[in-house]
């Protein structure tokens, strides 16, 4: 039932006056403002009232509440048009908690993306969905980080083989295309595109390969949907040594499975896990740590040029969109990053001292510090460290700290059997900080 001097939230498509119900039309037949984006306006401005204001919300989002507010006030009916679905990436959400106590009515029409899978005639009940319709995002990087536009949609793809998004004027299907490319996903993707759905010029263009889409204009506004191959085979971590792209002749810079396994165990991740990697070497723990993290964001550092090089073509091999690799020595740069959940130190570069009392002061509580030391040197530095902040209390005290000295043995062919070959030595050192 209709009360009096209400709010309703009104979701429209392209087809206008011709796609609302009765009801959506009786609420615009007793408005006495409707506010809306001025091509939403246009579809109904025939069928207002004479007596209804219209305010055009284009550029003006954050007055929305203020109108509605001052419209109450003088007991007038007031209907706000959005498109599609409001509670699918719309306005409904951030409307409703800004109105407070004003009752609002939500009548929303289909999604836009409802309409694109049945043009497509495909089912959507398994597709996430996600949005760029926002500000210009830039062209995307390798090593982007969550600022980025685009860093919810590369992701929602990372994680799922169906996603739909919503684009906009500057975060187009070709720029999508382009950042999928730029990802690392080649021809097992494939993205279809619905353009001015509803109007007599309606076009689709289905399963396109990235290259074609990156390379085309496509018609606003429209919808995407990519579709790519499942890798749900594909592990978080545990990959062996030689997956990894890194230094030859000489191997061994890179953190050995075995160590590997129980740092990151040690690490306690979270899935939306801020990790700080330093001396990332081949960037082996933190690639893993970034599959472990699929919510958070893995920051590396690496000092040594060819390390680094591989440690981004590793990076890019194993599609980590959620990893920045910095370039520099630590503590440089560091200053930079958000505030970790948890920290890896495999090299500090002599700056071990000093990376363990910025790290605990930075630390989120309950965060925790991992570093794997082979030098009896650096383990007497990391202990003296953790000791004295653990005594000192204030901002980088209230730790524990442990130990583990791991020493693994693989088995080599000899002749026509197998020996047991030692692996040197590693002390995992865990620092904890309470809560």
């Amino acid at each position: 039932m209709k009360h009096s001097n209400q709010c309703a939230l009104l979701g429209i498509l392209d087809d206008g006056w011709d796609g609302l119900s009765a009801t959506a039309r009786a609420r615009l037949a007793h408005a006495g403002l409707v506010i809306g984006a001025g091509r939403t306006l246009q579809l109904v401005a025939a069928q207002l009232p004479a007596s209804a204001e219209r305010k055009d919300m284009d550029g003006a989002l954050g007055d929305v509440p203020g109108w509605i507010a001052g419209a109450h006030a003088e007991c007038r009916n007031v209907v706000v048009l959005a498109t599609g679905d409001p509670l699918c990436h719309g306005i409904a959400a951030w409307l409703v908690g800004k109105l407070g106590a004003i009752e609002i009515e939500i009548l929303p029409s289909l999604s836009t993306l409802q309409v694109a899978f049945a043009r497509f005639q495909k089912p959507w009940h398994d597709v996430v969905i996600a949005s760029c319709h926002g500000r210009d995002a830039g062209e995307w990087t390798l090593g982007a980080t969550p600022e980025h536009g685009l860093y919810p949609l590369i992701r929602a793809v990372a994680r799922n083989s169906k996603v739909a998004a919503f684009t906009g004027p500057h975060n187009t299907p070709a720029r999508i295309a382009r950042a999928l490319l730029i990802a690392g996903y080649g021809d097992e993707a494939r993205i279809s595109v619905a353009c001015q759905l509803l109007l007599p010029d309606e076009q689709r263009y289905a399963d396109l390969t990235l290259e074609q889409a990156a390379a085309m204009a496509f018609p606003e506004p429209n919808v995407v949907l990519i579709e790519r191959a499942a890798d749900d085979r594909a592990p978080a971590f545990g990959r062996e040594d030689d997956e990894y792209i890194q230094r030859t002749p000489e191997k061994g810079l890179i953190t050995k499975q075995e160590v590997r396994a129980l740092s990151l165990a040690k690490l306690r991740l979270a899935a939306d896990a801020i990790v700080w990697d330093i001396g990332a070497g081949s960037g082996s723990v933190g690639i893993e740590a970034s599959c472990l993290a699929p919510l958070g964001h893995v920051f590396a550092i690496e000092k040594n040029e060819a390390d680094a090089a591989n440690a981004r073509a590793n990076a890019l091999r194993f599609r980590a969109t959620n990893y920045t690799l910095a370039e520099g020595r630590a503590p440089e740069q560091l200053e930079h990053w958000p505030d970790p959940d948890a920290v890896f130190i495999g090299g500090s570069g002599g700056e071990l001292a000093a990376l363990i009392r910025l790290i605990l002061a930075r630390l989120k509580p309950g965060g925790r510090l991992v570093m794997n030391i082979v030098t009896l040197e650096n383990l007497a530095t990391a202990t003296a460290e953790l000791t004295t902040a653990s005594a000192s209390g204030g901002k980088s005290g209230g730790i524990r700290w442990d130990v583990v000295q791991l020493q693994a043995s693989r088995s080599q062919p000899i002749l026509d059997m197998h020996r047991m070959a030692a692996q040197n030595p590693v002390w995992i050192v865990t620092a904890a900080k309470r809560l």
